[in-house]
């Protein structure tokens, strides 16, 4: 059993950090020059319908002070604005520039072809049993506790 828990960690660590390194190099070719947490907090501001600050770190499940840092970088290249709720002035939304759109749409490119070429060379939709344990994978990180 010992053995089946290393090889899943090492399977997990690997599929993580190569999905990741082949992301960034596709987005660089692009010319995109933001860093993979970057991109994926542009990604949780467009998937939001109300962009946060703390609805964005809770999506995200990093700390207020982690997405302060990443904001301040994204505002200063000019992907991100922010702004007062017109209801609740103290609260603090993010927008994004079109600038960040089209970056956005290149990643959402590069998720486009890496799913047909996982479908492509795997017969996943022919794997229930795959599927359905990438389902229960997924959402034990979801709901995994993280410390604020």
């Amino acid at each position: 059993m010992q053995d089946t828990r290393a090889m899943i960690n090492e399977l997990l660590v690997e599929i993580f950090n190569r999905i990741l390194t082949i992301e960034g190099e596709a987005l660089k070719k692009e010319g995109i020059k933001l860093s993979m947490s970057e991109v994926h907090v542009l990604e949780a501001i467009d998937n939001l319908a109300e962009p946060s600050m703390s609805n964005i770190s809770q999506k995200l499940g990093i700390t207020a002070g982690s997405l302060s840092v990443s904001i301040n970088t994204l505002f200063q290249k000019g992907f991100v604005r922010r702004y007062h709720d017109q209801e609740d002035r103290r609260k603090v939304l993010i927008a994004l520039e079109q600038k960040a759109s089209e970056v956005l749409s290149v990643h959402e490119v590069f998720h486009k072809q890496m799913i047909e070429a996982i479908f492509q060379d795997l017969r996943i939709e022919e794997d229930e049993v795959l599927v359905q344990s990438l389902r229960k994978v997924a959402e034990y990180f979801k709901n995994y506790p993280i410390e604020s």
